[in-house]
């Protein structure tokens, strides 16, 4: 599909609509609207390339043209089956955030939809781009907004988490920057189609250590518990749906096909910390005494599970990890805006402070319900299918690191069957004032019914996703097994 529109189309619609909200005269309702029918219309078309795409066809919808001639910059962009479900997923995910912060009424809402939009806009460039230098844009344009997205809206420490959050992603952008650098110069191009394989260990690490602080992956996760306590719900959402996927998306598109050698030669350590914090994270994340903290700690683990099915190296295990990648989104999105449905009709987060929701609140607890047996990943669910996949790769790469990855898989069961409780069942002990006035769900609800639908959708027909990454994984995975070759 050679000259489409669609990947540029993906990230201006978003940028456009950022543009409208900022310059219109209208009052902050019409500009709420038009943030999201913006979203809305970058949704059907994800949607729509999403059913157009050849999943035999690799990279498709794309668009090359000299950027600066004299520097090697070319504005490349195009989708494949990696790009394309992560594209989507940010497409359904940041509507139903957006919605929450109309509902929540957020002050300043010029800035605050035009920030928000321009999150979805450099998250889509991102995963679109086929040219490193635009790749770096695009991961450097997420900071300022989700910066101030925190700094502005967020609770009390919402300074701290900000400058944290900075000071983390700054460093690992900076070494990417040094590398991404380092390999346009020598190809003279910064256009993926153009740039070599590398065997520079050090290359290979700045760039692993950029991905794995956005992923958040163990031990590169300190940024972590500040930002998603203290960010609005919205924002912890996207933080942790869609953002950490910029992490493990990178590793696949750019540190594995161009570092195959120290890719290779590296992996086991990858895979090591993987399952130190698959295991940590599950323990850590059923002490936390507040929804958001379980939320946070199960979210580091999970990107831990999928950096191992990336890191064991074999077909198999990468489809997994990609799938997972889609049903965590969707799932922690859902969670982090139930946690915000409640903090804001009570004011608080704390188990100690809130409890025994379910008792005359069908519609929350049904969909509590439902998010905490999906995370539980009960046989028949899409995270059950994405998760036996990553297990069934590392068992072929390792019998011990399947023992090990499944082992910390039951141990996460306790955190989410603790969750369900500790919201629907468990009295509180200090009930907070707002509690007894909580109301069920009522229209809000209509901003976590997408994320419901797809994740049912995907339990039923996880063919839709795997059936589209799997040409992509394959080319990924081969040219780093290569090295096992006599």
């Amino acid at each position: 599909m050679s000259g489409s529109w669609t990947s540029t189309l993906l990230w201006l619609i978003p940028l456009g609509g950022a543009l409208l909200v900022v310059v219109l005269p209208v009052r902050d309702a019409t500009r709420g609207a038009l943030a999201l029918i913006a979203a809305l219309a970058t949704t059907v078309l994800a949607l729509a390339a999403a059913f157009d795409f050849d999943p035999s066809g690799g990279t498709q919808f794309e668009q090359s043209h000299d950027w600066v001639r004299d520097l090697g910059l070319t504005y490349h962009v195009g989708m494949d089956g990696l790009s394309l479900v992560l594209v989507a997923l940010t497409a359904v995910c940041v509507p139903c955030a957006l919605g929450f912060g109309l509902w929540a009424k957020r002050p300043n809402m010029r800035a605050y939809a035009a920030l928000m939009l321009l999150l979805e806009s450099a998250v889509v460039l991102l995963l679109v781009a086929r040219d490193l230098a635009l790749f770096y844009v695009g991961f450097e344009a997420m900071i300022a907004p989700l910066a101030l997205l925190i700094a502005v809206w967020g609770g009390p420490n919402r300074a701290r988490a900000a400058i944290r959050f900075v000071i983390y992603t700054l460093v690992g952008s900076l070494l990417m920057l040094i590398a991404v650098i380092t390999l346009g110069l020598e190809a003279g191009s910064f256009d993926l189609a153009k740039i070599g394989t590398s065997d520079s260990r050090w290359l290979f690490l700045a760039f692993m250590a950029a991905f794995a602080i956005k992923a958040p992956l163990y031990p590169f996760h300190g940024w972590v518990p500040d930002a998603y306590r203290e960010s609005p719900p919205e924002v912890a959402a996207l933080l942790s749906g869609v953002v950490s996927k910029a992490g493990a998306y990178g590793m696949l598109r750019f540190a594995l096909p161009l570092f195959p050698g120290p890719a290779h030669d590296l992996r086991r350590w990858f895979v090591a910390l993987a399952l130190v914090g698959l295991l940590w994270c599950s323990l850590v994340a059923f002490r936390q005494p507040d929804s958001r903290g379980v939320v946070a700690y199960s979210s580091i683990g999970q990107m831990s599970l999928i950096g191992l099915g990336i890191f064991v190296m074999n077909d198999i295990g990468a489809t997994g990890a990609t799938f997972q990648m889609v049903n965590h989104g969707l799932l922690t999105v859902l969670l982090f805006l139930l946690a915000g449905v409640i903090e804001v009709r009570t004011g608080e987060g704390l188990f100690r402070r809130i409890g025994a929701l379910a008792r005359g609140r069908a519609g929350l607890a049904t969909f509590v319900l439902f998010a905490g047996i999906a995370t539980l990943a009960v046989p028949g669910s899409a995270l059950f299918a994405s998760e036996f996949l990553v297990l069934l790769g590392a068992f072929r790469d390792w019998w011990l690191i399947g023992a090990l990855a499944s082992a910390a898989i039951v141990l996460a069961a306790m955190y989410a069957l603790r969750w369900i409780s500790a919201l629907l069942h468990d009295a509180p002990v200090d009930p907070a004032p707002g509690l007894s006035r909580m109301r069920d769900l009522r229209w809000e609800a209509t901003y976590l019914l997408p994320l419901v639908v797809c994740v049912l959708v995907l339990s039923v027909y996880p063919y839709a996703v795997t059936h589209r990454v799997a040409l992509s994984m394959h080319g990924i995975v081969s040219a780093v097994t290569a090295k096992d070759a006599p």
